[in-house]
């Protein structure tokens, strides 16, 4: 299970990055090769293969393709925080209720406790 995630990852970020065009035109060169082995020599159709000069059908597919994908481009804005205008004199008050709250210890009545000693060991002899 944990391989088919990872798979599906793989997946998921060639598509997001535009993998499945390189792999399609892969295939393209691939066949375009072969085919060109079939009445030249292997200089030659290396050369007439990768010279942009000589696309195939499925090249000038995936060409129209990438032009005509819609390329989304996310731009960041930000927005100034604006406050309103405040008094000049601003100050801020404590609560009436907070000023005479009691003060309390309570560490001061809570007993020493010490832990108890753990029996003697006997040692098999």
């Amino acid at each position: 299970m944990r391989r088919f995630g990872n798979t599906l990852l793989i997946v998921a970020l060639l598509a997001n990055t535009g993998g499945h065009w390189a792999l399609l035109q892969s295939v393209a060169w691939t066949t375009m090769l072969v085919e060109h082995l079939h009445s030249q020599s292997f200089s030659q159709s290396m050369e007439q293969t990768f010279d942009g000069r000589h696309p195939c059908p499925l090249c000038l597919a995936i060409k129209a393709a990438k032009n005509t994908e819609k390329k989304t481009f996310f731009t960041l804005t930000t927005q100034k925080i604006e406050f309103p205008p405040l008094a000049p004199k601003f100050v801020l008050y404590s609560p009436a209720s907070l000023e005479h709250l009691p003060t309390q210890d309570f560490f001061a009545d809570s007993p020493t406790l010490v832990p108890p000693t753990p029996p003697p060991r006997t040692f098999p002899v």
